[in-house]
């Protein structure tokens, strides 16, 4: 959900943690009308049998003469109640930050996501009037005028007021935005998602409003509509590709404009010697990118302050010294007479018109380096400001020198202060090219974890916050890409429409996915939505049929680059989509596992055996693999899938749910590890482990507790009418968790002791044990996996691997067959984070055909 609460009822929404569990006696309706899930995982049934026989949660009911299922509300996993029990788990790094650490937030903000929006001027109206050359102070003041209402809209009104409300938990970018979406309908491709998800703390439940109706009728929709889940991931992922070209033509805009004010100080300097000095600068930046956002920021955050104080006093002079009848631009009545003087030559200018607004979807996309507050703070009071007074100076110059248009902004700078603003707007722009690179590592490092591009090596370059990441792949590759675009089109003006095109395709992503938001999330009035979408969609368009009719002067090869990132990320989550759902078919009967019994047809060797595999339910084919090819298999084996989930950070305490599979003597268990897509997963594979086998013994300490409670339950329902139920848990949101299983009238006799384990998939089916038995048996248990921990953890690795089978399309061969297992081979191992020893690995091979 939004990482802010709107102060109007209509975004009202409550937490999990905030609720306690309270324990209350209901009669039958009562579960029945408790149970809201239709899912297999979270709407359990409970079995009572004679025989102790265990089932998995992907089984069959079973038919039998002795054996009941009942249905009661969704079970209860062990981190699930545990969940509810943190007092507070903080979903946001700047939630709770005082008012200093904000102003300081604030001053780094001004260097990191205003650089690339503060060094506009330099490029703004040299690029706008090199498509409709400035005849009179009409043109100057029409010109102005564009500039100055198209930064009231797009960044202050759409980003600062409106878009920055949507980030999900200080999360933002076109991936937060559609983890947000998943997370409240259920459009993601990947078939991975668990009801237990939904219970994670950092979910939040909403309460009914007004327009709660028509977001459920557009939930419905989305969730039943294949094509519509496709066109959303489609737009999400053409979003993201224009923010890497934006990583690539950001560095490459910025440094070539202002490295280009040597041809004003030094009229002998040529442009081919201004690209080699550029693409000097550019190594050079791309170099110090690894030393992190906090480390930089401290330095950057003065520099850019300097260069903003600049921008106004350069603008108040020129205003004071030349003509300050420029504020009747304010007046957006000479837009209209700039259209009707130049007509089509104006339209061209719109191109250069969206630069004075680059940068602006940085301020959402590096939202995870910073609090909503800090940024907002900033561009109100500083950036604002500054570039108002900035444009108004230029304009003000041009007014008296209508031909200095072509490097409008250091002409305009008076004659004794050149040289010091040159070298602060040369570092300003070096400053303004990590804008979209940080931005870009964001976005990289959600559509990794959300399933939408290759794993790559990532580095979080802070202690403190774990949004501050450095991807040196990611890195090397844009400088690659942006020397290559400075060194393909060196004019300035060519770059500013790539520039356009790569920023617009951001803008237009940004605002269908927000007003989704809007609709499905906020609820809000559906005027307010349309007026919201219509406003900036119907500018966004205007703006690029602008750009576009201009691509055919080199521009083009941005847009090049951004199809081959949107195609490697759809192919990537195309080949994982068909290799998961692949899995789910292939995966173990539970039957054949019972008959090999509970040694599993070969020998079981002490140490346990974490068996790691991508499938959130089931037992993975690549298990019965490591059964045919191993002539031993560990005493205890554990499924371990890591998950990642639509939310930023899952809290320690829910990180791991467990099931277990078959009966107790298999020690057989099932284990998702859940991860947010913010979350850093630093732990080595000594601390993993800790935590998973701590996680396992909270598991079954609390499942031989409620078998306790059932069997008390039991004792006390002779003296209890024939339809009395076992003690239930309420939920905060109306559902109704068993924890046992009601005796029933027509077994009261013969199966009277019969209970059943809620939270896991094995049912024991003692005969009235006492306490001390239950206690011997969980000890008992708990000295097996010590024992076990002891001789060691082994970690089984199942490489699956896919290829299309003989009679597919040529075309789905070649992308299964050559580029999705290029990416595949190439990528970083998934088991590279744990950091495991080679003497603790243990890898098979097995390929699907799909």
């Amino acid at each position: 959900m939004e990482g802010s609460e709107r102060e109007n009822g209509r975004l009202s929404s409550m937490e999990s943690v905030e609720s306690r569990w309270v324990f209350q006696n209901e009669e039958s309706s009562g579960i029945a009308n408790g149970e809201d899930e239709d899912d297999n995982d979270g709407n359990e049934s409970l079995l009572s049998s004679r025989n102790g026989i265990g089932l998995d949660s992907d089984d069959d009911d079973v038919d039998n003469a002795e054996q009941r299922l009942i249905r009661t509300g969704p079970r209860i996993d062990s981190f699930d109640v545990e969940a509810l029990e943190v007092p507070g788990a903080q979903r946001n790094d700047f939630e709770d930050v005082s008012l200093g650490r904000t102003i300081v937030m604030a001053f780094q903000a001004l260097g990191f996501v205003f650089g690339d929006v503060g060094t506009s001027p330099l490029y703004t109206f040299s690029v706008m009037f090199s498509k409709a050359p400035a005849k009179g102070n009409e043109d100057v003041l029409g010109a102005l005028s564009l500039v100055l209402y198209t930064l009231i809209l797009i960044p202050l009104i759409k980003y600062v007021l409106i878009v920055l409300w949507a980030n999900d938990d200080g999360e933002g970018g076109t991936f937060a935005l559609y983890s947000l979406i998943c997370r409240h309908a259920k459009v993601s491709l990947l078939p991975n998602q668990l009801p237990s998800d939904a219970r994670i703390s950092s979910f939040r439940l909403k309460v009914p409003s007004a327009e709660l109706e028509r977001s459920l009728r557009l939930k419905e929709r989305l969730e039943t509509s294949l094509t519509l889940k496709k066109l959303i991931l489609m737009l999400v992922l053409a979003g993201t590709s224009m923010v890497i070209a934006d990583g690539v033509v950001t560095p490459a805009m910025s440094v070539m404009s202002a490295v280009g004010g040597l041809r004003v100080g030094v009229p002998g300097v040529k442009q081919d010697q201004v690209v080699m000095i550029s693409i000097a600068f550019l190594v050079v930046l791309f170099s110090v990118q690894r030393y992190g956002t906090s480390k930089v920021g401290i330095v950057v955050g003065p520099a850019l302050f300097i260069w903003f104080c600049s921008l106004a006093g350069i603008g108040i002079y020129n205003l004071v010294k030349y003509d300050t009848r420029v504020l009747k631009a304010f007046n957006p009545v000479y837009i209209y007479y700039f259209f009707k003087r130049n007509s089509t030559k104006a339209w061209y200018s719109l191109g250069g018109c969206l630069l004075c607004v680059t940068g602006s979807e940085a301020m959402f996309a590096d939202l995870c380096y910073f609090s909503v507050r800090s940024v907002q703070l900033t561009f109100l009071f500083v950036v604002l400001p500054c570039l108002l007074l900035g444009y108004l100076g230029q304009a003000a110059y041009l007014m008296e020198n209508h031909a200095d248009t072509t490097q409008a902004f250091f002409s305009s700078i008076p004659s004794g202060a050149f040289w010091p603003v040159f070298l602060i707007a040369n570092i300003a722009a070096l400053i303004a090219s990590r804008t979209m690179t940080t931005a870009t590592f964001s976005c990289i490092k959600q559509s990794t974890a959300l399933g939408c591009f290759p794993r790559l090596k990532i580095i979080h370059t802070s202690r403190k916050f774990m949004g501050q990441i450095y991807i040196p792949v990611m890195n090397w590759f844009l400088l690659g890409a942006s020397l290559v675009l400075v060194c393909t089109i060196s004019n300035m003006y060519e770059i500013g429409n790539a520039y356009g095109i790569a920023e617009l395709g951001v803008m237009m992503m940004t605002t269908i996915l927000v007003t989704l938001v809007m609709l499905l999330i906020w609820q809000i009035n559906i005027i307010i939505v349309l007026s919201f979408a219509a406003i900036f969609l119907g500018l966004e368009l205007t703006f690029f049929s602008s750009v576009l009719w201009g691509i055919s002067d080199g521009s083009w090869i941005i847009l090049v680059f951004a199809i081959v990132m949107f195609l490697i990320m759809y192919i990537w989550n195309y080949g994982s989509k068909l290799k998961y759902e692949t899995e789910v078919k292939q995966k173990m009967s539970m039957d054949l596992l019972r008959e090999l019994g509970p040694n599993l047809g070969t020998v079981r060797a002490p140490g346990i055996g974490l068996l790691y595999n991508e499938l959130a339910k089931g037992i993975p084919a690549i298990f019965g693999h490591f059964l045919t090819t191993l002539p031993a298999v560990h005493s205890m084996i554990i499924f371990v899938c890591i998950k990642y989930v639509p939310v930023p950070v899952v809290p320690q305490s829910e990180r791991f749910l467990f099931r277990r599979v078959c009966a107790k003597s298999y020690h057989i268990f099932r284990c998702v590890a859940r991860y947010g897509y913010k979350d850093a997963r630093k732990e080595n594979h000594q601390t993993f482990e800790q935590l998973l086998i701590e996680s396992l013994e909270k598991f079954i300490r609390r499942e031989a507790q409620e078998r306790s409670l059932e069997s008390d339950g039991d004792d006390d329902s002779d003296s209890e009418e024939e339809h009395s139920f076992s003690r239930v848990l309420i939920a905060p949101n109306g559902s109704v968790y068993s924890l046992g299983v009601p005796l029933l009238t027509e077994f009261r006799e013969e199966s009277k002791s019969i209970t059943g384990a809620s939270t896991s998939e094995e049912v024991m089916p003692d005969s009235d044990p006492s306490s001390s038995d239950a206690e011997q048996s969980l000890e008992k248990e708990l000295s097996f996996i010590h024992r076990a921990k002891e001789s060691g953890v082994v970690y089984l690795l199942g490489h699956g691997d896919i290829r299309a089978r003989k009679d597919s399309w040529f075309i789905k061969k070649l992308v299964i067959n050559y580029f999705y297992a290029f990416l595949r081979k190439n990528c970083r191992r998934g088991i590279a984070n744990l950091s495991v020893p080679q003497s603790h690995l243990m890898q098979v091979g097995m390929t699907y055909m799909v």
